[in-house]
């Protein structure tokens, strides 16, 4: 069978870009979670992300040249471990999309959290960054809090890892972490997600335009988080530069300690970032509504003295010059909070009270009509 896709052309951060939606693609079937999230389990060499420009002469990497494996964390945090999509060896999923949230994603693109524009117009940010004077860097990772948010269809709040490079108005970079945007997903509910930012100023969320290769078969790069059996919710997230071959692979861990390598973003889609990069960072960040009204960040809150009912940052790592993990409370990190009318950031303790584990930040905040602009 012959992978068919149908390809729109859409004005994307200034540019003319394609999307490709997969109308019938070449699978032995797919995954359905409900009416409206169906995964199709393509043949993992003729995915629609191989359709781009860049990326003709492309071979699929497999797997990383590094491992991953799971923090410190005897916490009541549970990360996720529970199976939603399965494919068949040689397939991978891939979420089917509508020409709608195609233009949704489209639209929310142009709004979206730049590590290199924090004063961007609606949007508000708390979190921390390493700066270019103690890099390059290759990667990034981080154990985060999960939370559900009650927002509107014309807002958006998350929180991500990132990695990036600017040289004058030229950006590239990465993102992935977890998302609340009812217009962007369909629904209220919360989603992992990754973003990218490339050569020309190209790219976009997950695998609605080609770029990111899909690998695992069992893990999508954007799916609704499901809650653990018992404890609150939590994924340890990773963006980790491959050092044979440059690209950048988002990975998660599982909490009974499996790393899985989700996929990567190829280094040839980037002009900043295909050796390494100048910056790394852990952000909460919101898109506020037209109207000027700020949704709420991390879990709804003002992080607190107490660490475990606020959201939280823990157990980030810096992967340096040397592709060596480096525990982030060895850099001097630049703090971010630009509305402390709605929101909060708190540097962690060194240690958690009943774990023993490092807490990077705590941060949040309920948002609201006076948050700024």
């Amino acid at each position: 069978m012959t992978l068919l896709i149908e390809c729109i052309i859409l004005l994307f951060f200034n540019k003319s870009s394609r999307f490709c939606l997969v109308k019938s693609a070449n699978t032995n079937h797919n995954r359905v979670v409900n009416d409206k999230i169906i995964y199709d389990c393509v043949d993992i060499n003729k995915q629609p992300s191989l359709s781009h420009p860049l990326l003709q002469n492309h071979k699929i990497q497999l797997k990383p040249s590094f491992s991953i494996s799971k923090p410190k964390d005897k916490s009541k945090s549970k990360i996720q471990s529970n199976k939603i999509i399965e494919c068949s060896d040689g397939t991978v999923p891939i979420l089917k999309h509508t020409n709608v949230s195609v233009t949704n994603a489209q639209h929310w693109a142009k709004k979206h959290f730049s590590p290199f524009t924090i004063d961007s117009h609606g949007t508000h940010i708390a979190g921390v960054r390493a700066l270019p004077y103690q890099g390059p860097y290759h990667g990034v990772t981080a154990l985060m809090s999960v939370h559900d948010l009650n927002i509107s269809v014309d807002q958006a709040s998350y929180t991500n890892i990132y990695v990036g490079s600017g040289v004058s108005d030229k950006v590239n970079f990465l993102q992935t972490g977890w998302m609340v945007n009812p217009a962007l997903f369909g629904d209220s509910r919360t989603w992992s997600y990754g973003f990218w930012k490339g050569v020309n100023g190209t790219g976009c969320y997950n695998t609605i335009c080609p770029g990111f290769i899909q690998v695992s078969r069992t893990d999508p790069l954007s799916i609704p988080i499901p809650y653990p059996r018992k404890g609150d919710r939590a994924i340890y997230i990773s963006i980790l530069q491959d050092k044979e071959t440059g690209n950048w692979w988002a990975a998660d861990v599982k909490y009974n300690g499996h790393g899985m390598n989700i996929g990567y973003w190829p280094k040839e889609l980037f002009d900043l970032i295909s050796t390494n990069a100048g910056m790394v960072g852990v952000t909460g960040a919101v898109q506020a509504s037209p109207s000027g009204k700020s949704p709420p960040m991390g879990n709804g809150y003002l992080p607190t003295e107490n660490e475990m009912v606020s959201a939280r940052v823990r157990d980030a790592n810096i992967i340096d010059s040397n592709f060596k993990v480096i525990g982030s409370k060895k850099y001097k990190l630049e703090k971010i909070l630009d509305s402390d009318k709605c929101y909060g950031l708190r540097d962690g303790r060194k240690k958690s009270f009943d774990e023993g584990t490092y807490v990077l930040f705590t941060y949040g905040g309920p948002g609201g009509d006076s948050c700024g602009v």
